[in-house]
């Protein structure tokens, strides 16, 4: 089951390198993952909450989300199964970015932007939280089209962000 899932996840890659780049996305999709880096739209958006009365709440589950992702994803995860990055396993598959220091499994991009934005989508009016989260699926699609992550990275990525966003939800007490 494994070698399987190790062998859909380069088809996948490879796929959307063969049928779904052009240069005009690239340059969209490389500004997107831009705003993913280090979480840092969400970590600015998290800051704006805490400033605002009405949504000083969830900008605080907002941000123990993001510690709680980036507790599980990137420290415990990243380092304990080590995954290279796809550029460097899958023949034939071109970065468009990088080369990146740390490793694949799971994508931090991914797991900052759906405990943010589920946060959101629970803590704010419906307009704003569905924004957040088709930002969050962006960034999420951005590292499998820049050929960064498995898509196997990114979906255990948005369910750790799930689960950061659940955490922060109840210990908080929002939506």
């Amino acid at each position: 089951m494994l070698e399987f899932l190790l062998e859909m996840d380069g088809k996948i890659l490879l796929f959307i390198q063969e049928y779904l780049r052009f240069p005009w996305l690239t340059e969209i999709l490389k500004f997107i993952t831009a705003l993913g880096n280090g979480g840092m739209i969400w970590i600015i958006l998290a800051a704006v909450f805490l400033c605002m009365k009405r949504y000083r709440k969830t900008g605080i589950a907002m941000a123990v989300a993001l510690l709680i992702g980036y507790l599980v994803a990137n420290l415990l995860l990243k380092n304990l199964f080590g995954r290279i990055r796809p550029y460097d396993a899958v023949a034939g598959l071109q970065a468009l970015v990088g080369p990146l220091w740390d490793s694949s499994f799971p994508s931090g991009h991914t797991t900052s932007s759906v405990a943010a934005a589920f946060v959101m989508l629970k803590g704010t009016p419906r307009y704003l939280g569905v924004t957040g989260m088709v930002l969050a699926v962006l960034i999420a699609f951005s590292r499998l089209y820049l050929g960064v992550h498995y898509p196997t990275d990114v979906l255990v990525g948005a369910l750790v962000g799930l689960f950061a966003a659940f955490s922060a939800k109840y210990t908080v007490k929002i939506g």
